[in-house]
């Protein structure tokens, strides 16, 4: 049994499974989920868990080289923007319509339990070498 880091077997299992360039879409409760990636639906009551508190988890186990998010974010939800903006200061951003399309081509998908607009991006790994 895991004693530390993401306990989740079912998302432990599916990030040891990525490789270099894989697709991780971390999404809220309305984001539509495409057909094709593997999903990780974490959401239990809304808000839970938070955005934030995925994304933090999984930064402790991933390599990140880019990441991708929804240009409305700016506005309707600045708290998720300022975190994203502060964790990957690469961020690029398009149209959430885009980045819908973008994360058809995931990987993984994890789904989070936030409640709040456009608290979605798309990770792209990198490795740690």
């Amino acid at each position: 049994m895991k004693k530390a880091g993401i306990l989740n077997r079912h998302l432990a299992g599916a990030l040891a499974a990525l490789g270099h360039g894989d697709g991780v879409l971390v999404c809220d409760v309305g984001m539509p989920i495409p057909d094709g990636p593997r999903v990780v639906d974490l959401a239990f009551l809304a808000g839970v868990p938070s955005f934030a508190e995925v994304v933090e988890g999984l930064l402790t186990e991933l390599v990140v080289e880019g990441a991708t998010a929804a240009e409305e974010i700016q506005d309707a939800n600045p708290a998720a923007a300022a975190l994203l903006e502060e964790r990957f200061p690469e961020l690029g951003f398009v149209s959430h319509e885009e980045l819908k399309r973008l994360s058809a081509g995931a990987r993984l998908v994890v789904r989070t339990g936030e409640a709040r607009p456009y608290a979605n991006v798309l990770l792209r790994c990198g490795v740690f070498f």
